[in-house]
Parts: structure tokens; C-alpha cells; sequence
């Protein structure tokens, strides 16, 4: 055999080999698509059993918000829902405890130009509309403990992006939707790396920085700094 010959021959077996040994970008991306898929099958499980759990052994501290809720203001509402808006722009009601006044939303329009965070977004520290127990319960985000149930039913998940309002949304560009991508969450990157003195565009970088990386030990690291807020963060009103 010649040594031409046996050139080609090894020439025509590196390259079979180099075939073999790299995947194609469909074949990335048929992977890349089953691990997304597992890593939500995944979620998914952890957020039914995580809020099942949680919504049991805090029914104790459920009774108690409701009994000082109640007796502050015994004519109003226990719990508070909002229409939000979750993934890939579907509209559902979020539950919180009442932390405000009953007719806080009809006082809003006022209160629009007293907003302190930049962006289609609102939030006021010294809030007027915010009760006695409300300013408790908003400082240590017992309030939100309530969306537990919106995890049990699917609209929200224990870790993602905070679902905003639909004014929020309107105001939104192109960019800012691609946040709503994701299954919204009870706490998520935002919450835990500043929170309230962040700018709106700063949330939206955190929350497609989550959906970029998003896997369950991420998720894990983001719940176990969701501690300190339940704990009274300073961020939090």
C-alpha cells in the first residue's frame, strides 16, 4: 500500500471519528431542551410539596394574621387579591394578607406621583395606605405567604420573576417581556440582591439573569436567602 493511500485512510478515519465524537447544534439543542424539561418537571414537584408543606405548618401564624387583621379593622377583608400577570403574559389572582387600608386601590391614583422607584413599577416606603399590622407583616413578607396557594395552583412558582401588575406591563418594551417568560415567583434573584433599592431596570437584568442560569441548586441558594427577608430585611415595604 502506498503511503498516499495510507495517508487518506487515516485522513478519512480522524474524520469519521471527529463526526462521532462531536455533536451537531441539533443535537445540542434536542439536549438542551431535555434538560429544561426535567429541570421543570422538577420545579414543578418541588413547588407542590414545598408550598403543601409550607401552607401546613404555617396555619398556626395564618390564624394569628387573620385574628389582628380582623381586629383592626373588623369590616375589611382578611385576604387581599390582585390580578397579575404570570408567564407568557397569562393574567391570574395573587393572594396576600390585607396589608392596607380596603379601599387602598381607589387611593392610588393619588399617590402615582410620589412613586420612588424608577420604571414601570410602584413602591412608596411611608406608604399612608399601609395599616398598623400591615407595616408588620409587609417588613417581614408574612404577607405574601398567602401566594403558597398560587404555587399549589400552578400561576406562581416558589422562585422566579416577581409577577408585576397589568399597568405594569403596559408600560413594558419588548425587552422588559422577555422576563415573562418564566413562572413567576414568590421570591426570586430580585428580592434577594436588593430588592426595593434596585430600579426597575436592574430588576428586569436579575430576572432574565435567573432565567438564563436557572437550575434547582440555584433555586435552592435563592430560597435560602429569601430567609433573611422573612426575617425583617430592611428592603422590604
Amino acid at each position: 500500500m502506498s503511503l498516499s493511500t495510507q495517508r487518506n485512510d487515516r485522513d478519512i478515519a480522524l474524520e469519521r471519528s471527529y463526526t462521532v465524537a462531536v455533536p451537531s447544534i441539533e443535537q445540542l439543542a434536542l439536549e438542551q431542551r431535555r434538560n429544561v424539561r426535567l429541570y421543570l418537571m422538577l420545579k414543578r414537584a418541588t413547588d407542590i410539596i414545598g408550598a403543601a408543606i409550607g401552607l401546613i405548618c404555617l396555619l398556626p401564624l395564618f390564624v394569628i394574621v387573620a385574628i389582628v387583621i380582623k381586629v383592626e379593622d373588623p369590616h375589611g377583608p382578611i385576604f387581599f387579591y390582585q390580578t397579575r400577570i404570570g408567564r407568557n403574559e397569562r393574567p391570574f389572582r395573587m393572594f396576600k394578607f390585607r396589608s392596607m387600608v380596603s379601599n387602598a386601590e381607589e387611593l392610588l391614583a393619588g399617590l402615582l406621583n410620589r412613586n420612588e422607584i424608577n420604571g414601570a413599577m410602584f413602591k412608596m416606603k411611608n406608604d399612608p395606605r399601609i395599616t398598623r399590622v400591615g407595616k408588620f407583616i409587609r417588613k417581614t413578607s408574612i404577607d405574601e405567604l398567602p401566594q403558597l396557594w398560587n404555587v399549589i395552583r400552578g400561576d406562581m412558582s416558589l422562585v422566579g420573576p416577581r409577577p408585576p401588575l397589568p399597568r405594569e406591563v403596559n408600560e413594558y418594551t419588548s425587552y422588559d417581556k422577555l422576563r415573562l417568560k418564566a413562572t413567576p415567583g414568590c421570591t426570586g434573584l430580585w428580592q434577594v440582591s436588593g430588592r426595593n433599592e434596585l430600579s426597575f431596570s436592574e430588576m428586569v437584568e436579575l430576572d432574565l439573569q435567573y432565567i438564563n442560569e436557572r437550575s434547582l441548586m440555584f433555586d435552592l441558594r435563592i430560597l435560602l436567602k429569601t430567609v433573611k427577608v422573612l426575617l425583617g430585611s430592611k428592603d422590604a415595604f
